[in-house]
């Protein structure tokens, strides 16, 4: 008959049930107290009338009569039917689950259960666990506000509907005013169960109060250590009441707590039962329902029991618990943190030493870890409702983060030797021990039912059969069958007059609870470290969690890590009764992992990047223009000349901060090394996390913090000026980048990170415009400063480029220079700038240029149209000299027209600079890549089509190789061509523009400026950058229109040769001075071009004035030796 009772399939399935119920009342209450979650049919104000009329009518609600309150749940019947019906059907499941529940405890009442945590642990469990779930499940209902608008709506709107009152609503109604006061009827109700209850309460006697020990106690008896014995660090670790060992304080307190409550008749009559709840009183202030719903432990006792009579004593034993816990709790579990702390690490330590010992001494992982929780729970219980104490520190732990590292440790290693070390050792364990154990227990038992006979049988064959090859085959194990069976043994073993009474056979229950946990260890570690590990209440608690971690951000920088690990456990705390909790836990438990990650790596990269800086300063001392100070003192002491005065403090050499006296003294950057070890220790926790179904890697919230910070960091060190115009030398901030990037590559020691990508990533950004966040870039900045400082001072002819030192430089002026052109443009700046900006930087440079040249191009032409006539005249009359002297009067805009082409020239100079710096640039880092672009444009036939050679002069002009036709300039040129004029007009302009030039180029003579230095290489107005302007201006033009280059600049030396032979006949010697300097442009013209040669210009102007012009204008250079 007692097998038909089906008492441990009930209490599994009701335990189960009970869970999700208690889950999804707690939704509820949280949902409706919520304002942005909050039913909307309860925010509605129209509805307003009718929850307050159902509220003061509850549960006997008359629709039929005249009452207008109730009209809008008339109109919108149906609205309100299906916004209520959910919360409806979960208070039916409230019903259902405590119709379910009383029937068992009648039951097991019925059959006078024996119950002993020794002994029968799962039967006991399960049956206390379903009372204090149960009162849990009415403590939560009592506490939702709105049950009875949601239960009344429902009927309302259902009669409304139906005609006829939902069946279940009068129970449904009842209930909720008899649990009005929940603890008043539920005494009630379990004073039948007394006995039962009380007997169950009672096997914690011995149990409680040795797991309820101060830390002094643990520390003595060396508990959890085991190099505390190293003789029998091997043997298995093992105990009469294996699963004891490990289970949750907090649940014990639970039970003591709720039992005694529910049934105190026993604290007056057993002395036992007062020792205990006493006991309990004095565990804390606060005990946890469900999540985050807490019970008040002392206050509802007091207020429950001063309304029995009798209970005086009682009360004032509830006082004195409460100064107890006030006085000395906080301070015992403070002491038992620490002593969980060094009790961690050293288990950790040794295990990680000798990972096979997770086999013989998993028990002591489990309670390592189980203890741990207990005082986590603890404090977060209390840190949420932190008493008004003298000692409030004892309720601040500022090393959590330590305590949470070292179980998620622990919790690493279980997982990582699961099966190759604890499967394998348990399954050897179970096979050929505990099967031989349980077998002669068996045949040592002189009564043994049929039934029970069957079982434990089955156990010995299930164990028996267990095999290592199966662990080698990876074969998935299923030993929740065996568990299942001893659950329902000690149910069928523990009623009264049982064939088979348990507690006759203490030896066969100490065998089983070790198989038990032992086939744990097989299938079922996930569950086992679920038990004892599991944190998901911190999702509950986020604000205590927070401030955790911001304790912890000082001193324990190595275990910071832990919080976002800690984040995986949320996702556990689910339940399939409340599928609407899933969304929300996932997207909390993963903005709160983010958050913690970013400000790890937020500390992190401060770190880095301030050790970055120091060695930055210290890289900027050893620069050579600092060197001036020191090669000053040597000369001193070579001259034997005296010394600075005492007053003067002398400047420290590079390298002195390194020079100590005491090794005890420590720098800045010592305590920054230590600070940056500590803070990379922590990302050894683990390489990625796993929260919500998300796979979260802790390094690259480091990268990306790093790679902000240092984009950042490189456009401040540019040092740019909006107001002032002032920026960086590229070199400087090429120095600065390399020291800074040396330092970074030093991260890598210190955690496995890919910090080179991350490095690139930021250098290649620095080479576009905008990096990845829409922020102005160095190649901006540059472009920007180029453009709008160095090049529009050089077309005024303040800036002069100068050939000879391949750089610009500053024209003597009165007032002194805001910068120093040579010391942005030489050689050694330009390469430091196509070092940083690169060939895609470099490009977009070239793209201003263009647009510049373009603009100036624009008005060249609007001067050809103007003067269109005269110009073709005098195409057509070039051989008519006096006739071109007549047109040359009337022709208009000629300087105009030089001072634009000129700074076109100038433009087109710095271009040809700055890609000569990047071919070198290029050569030296892939030299492999510039050999074959080389071969390529050198090789290329003359007689390629023009398609052709545009396509492979790109190639070699982005690798800053010189082409004969510009293709940039090619192109921005063809641009501008518009659907309004026809290629002929342009080519007419094209040639037209060449005649005005030639005929212009006399005139140059004019200006004072015109003057050719030898010093320069050039004229100090820059007109020798006409020679490029016009090489490489007629060739992009002649190769959009598809003409011949040759053939018109041919045409172009004629005019230009006999405008200035002209020059020489017509114009005074005082008027002329800088005759022969415009003499030497021609000889430019030619010297540059790649389709002249000197052949040509000697047949139209004679070689004895280009020689004489050279002659004159050296002869005015003074040459001083040193």
């Amino acid at each position: 008959m007692d097998y038909l009772q089906k008492l441990a399939e009930k209490l599994t399935i009701l335990n189960e049930r009970g869970s999700g119920v208690l889950i999804r009342m707690n939704y509820i209450k949280k949902t409706c107290a919520d304002p942005k979650m909050r039913p909307s049919i309860l925010t509605d104000k129209v509805m307003e009338p009718a929850i307050k009329h159902i509220n003061k009518k509850f549960p006997s609600i008359d629709f039929r009569g005249n009452s207008q309150s109730l009209t809008c749940i008339q109109r919108q019947k149906s609205e309100v039917l299906s916004a209520t019906s959910i919360y409806y059907d979960s208070f039916l499941d409230v019903i259902e689950f405590r119709d379910h529940v009383y029937e068992l405890l009648n039951t097991i009442d019925a059959c006078q259960c024996f119950f002993d945590i020794a002994i029968n642990f799962d039967f006991t469990k399960s049956y206390l666990d379903l009372i204090t779930t149960y009162t849990s499940v009415i403590i939560i209902l009592s506490r939702i506000d709105d049950k009875k608008s949601l239960v009344g709506m429902f009927n309302c709107a259902h009669e409304m509907s139906n005609g006829s009152s939902d069946p279940s609503y009068p129970r449904l109604g009842q209930m909720f005013v008899e649990y009005e006061h929940p603890w008043k009827k539920l005494t009630e109700e379990f004073g039948p169960h007394t006995r039962s209850v009380t007997s169950a309460l009672l096997s914690l006697g011995a149990l409680y109060p040795r797991r309820n020990l101060p830390a002094e106690q643990w520390r003595s008896a060396q508990l959890l250590s085991l190099l505390s014995a190293p003789a029998t660090m091997l043997d298995p670790a093992c105990c009469d009441t294996i699963a004891c060992e490990y289970l949750s304080m907090e649940v014990m307190e639970r039970w003591i707590i709720i039992g005694f409550l529910l049934c105190h008749s026993s604290l007056n009559t057993h002395l036992a039962s007062q020792e205990l709840w006493k006991m309990g009183l004095r565990s804390g202030l606060f005990l946890t329902l469900t999540r985050d719903e807490q019970l008040n432990i002392h206050k509802v006792t007091e207020d429950l029991f001063d309304n029995i009579k009798g209970y005086s004593k009682r009360v004032a034993d509830i006082k004195e618990c409460r100064e107890h816990v006030l006085v000395n709790s906080g301070a015992m579990h403070r002491e038992r943190r620490h002593f969980l702390r060094g009790a961690l690490k050293e288990l950790y330590n040794v295990l990680e030493d000798e990972p096979g010992l997770l086999g013989p001494k998993a028990l002591f992982v489990c309670m390592a870890l189980s203890f741990s929780r207990d005082e986590i729970l603890w404090l977060v219980r209390h840190s949420d409702n932190m008493p008004k104490i003298k000692t409030p520190e004892d309720y601040i732990d500022n090393q959590m983060a330590e305590l949470l590292f070292y179980m998620e440790k622990l919790r690493g290693l279980m997982r990582k030797y699961k099966y190759r070390v604890v499967q394998r050792y348990h399954v050897q364990y179970l096979a050929q021990f505990d099967a031989l154990v349980l077998n002669d227990t068996t045949q040592n038992m002189y009564v043994c039912p049929e039934e029970e006979s069957v079982l434990l049988s089955s156990f010995v064959s299930t164990l028996s059969a267990l095999s290592i090859k199966q662990v080698d085959n990876k074969e998935e194990f299923d030993l929740q069958p065996l568990r299942l069976d001893w659950l329902r043994l000690q149910a069928y073993s523990s009623v009264s007059k049982a064939p088979l009474p348990i507690k006759q056979y203490p030896d066969l229950a100490r065998v089983m609870s070790v198989i038990q946990f032992h086939t744990k260890m097989v299938d079922d570690i996930e569950e086992v470290l679920h038990e004892t590990s599991e944190l998901s209440i911190f999702y509950f608690f986020p604000r205590v969690f927070e401030k955790m971690f911001s304790q912890s951000s000082d001193q324990m920088k190595r275990f910071l890590m832990s919080f976002p690990s800690v984040c995986s456990h949320f996702s556990d705390c689910g339940h399939p009764l409340c599928p609407e909790e899933t969304e929300v836990v996932e997207k909390k438990s993963l903005r709160l992992c983010v958050n913690f990650l970013e400000q790890i790596a937020k500390q992190t990269s401060s770190v880095i990047l301030e050790i970055c800086a120091e060695q930055c300063t210290l890289h900027d001392q050893l620069l050579p223009k600092h060197c001036a100070e020191t090669v000053s003192a040597a000369r001193y002491r070579k001259q034997k000349k005296p010394l600075p005065k005492k007053g003067e403090v002398q400047k420290e050499k590079p390298g002195a901060e390194s020079l100590r006296k005491d090794r005890a003294v420590v720098s800045n950057v010592d305590k920054l090394h230590l600070m940056l070890t500590e803070l990379c220790s922590t990302y050894s926790l683990c390489s990625d996390l796993i929260v919500s179904e998300h796979i979260v890697v802790p390094t690259e919230f480091l990268l990306s913090h790093l790679e902000t910070r240092f984009s950042e960091i490189i456009v401040r060190m540019a040092n740019f000026s909006q107001t002032t115009q002032e920026i960086a030398r590229p070199s400087d901030l090429l120095a600065g980048i390399k020291a800074y990037t040396a330092t970074l590559q030093s991260l890598a020691s210190y955690v496995n990170v890919d910090i080179t990508r991350m490095i690139k990533s930021v250098l290649l950004q620095q080479t576009q415009p905008l990096d990845s966040r829409g922020v102005q870039t160095i190649t901006t900045l540059y472009t920007n400063w180029y453009l709008e400082s160095l090049l529009r001072q050089a077309s005024n002819s303040f800036i002069v480029h100068c050939p000879t030192m391949h750089c610009f430089v500053n024209q003597v002026t009165e007032n002194d220079p805001s910068f120093k052109a040579e010391e942005f443009s030489d050689i050694s700046e330009l390469r430091a700038l196509a070092e940083l900006i690169g060939p895609y930087g470099l490009k977009f440079l070239s793209e201003n240029l263009m647009w510049h040249i373009t603009s100036q191009v624009s008005e060249i032409k609007k001067l050809v149209i103007e003067n269109m006539d005269v110009l073709v005249q005098m195409r057509n009359n070039s051989d008519k000299p006096e006739e071109m002297a007549n047109l040359k009067r009337r022709l208009t805009g000629g300087e105009n027209m030089l001072k634009r082409l000129t700074i076109i020239g100038v433009i087109l100079s710095f271009r040809a600079m700055a890609k000569d710096c990047l071919k070198d640039t290029l050569e030296k880092h892939c030299p492999y890549l510039m050999g074959p672009i080389k071969g390529l444009s050198e090789n290329l036939s003359p007689e390629a089509d023009i398609k052709e050679t545009l396509i492979v002069n790109e190639l070699a002009s982005a690798a800053g190789l010189s082409c004969n036709i510009d293709p940039a300039l090619v192109a921005a040129i063809g641009s501008m061509q518009t659907d309004n004029t026809s290629i002929d007009e342009e080519y007419k302009l094209s040639c037209l523009l060449l005649v005005y030039v030639a005929v212009s180029l006399p005139a140059l003579a004019l200006d004072p400026n015109s003057c050719y230095t030898r010093e320069h290489g050039g004229h100090n107005n820059n007109v020798h950058c006409l020679a490029t302007a016009i090489n490489q201006l007629l060739a992009a033009m002649f190769t959009v229109q598809s003409k011949n280059i040759e053939q018109h600049l041919k045409e172009f030396l004629l005019l230009a040769s006999s405008a200035l032979l002209q020059l020489g006949q017509n114009m005074e010697r005082v008027e002329s001075k800088n005759r022969e300097s415009v003499y030497l442009l021609l000889h430019m013209i030619v010297e540059e071009s790649p389709f002249l040669s000197q052949d040509m210009l000697e047949r139209c102007f004679p070689y004895v004035l280009l020689r004489n012009a050279y002659r004159e204008v050296y002869k005015s250079f003074v040459i001083t030796l040193g």
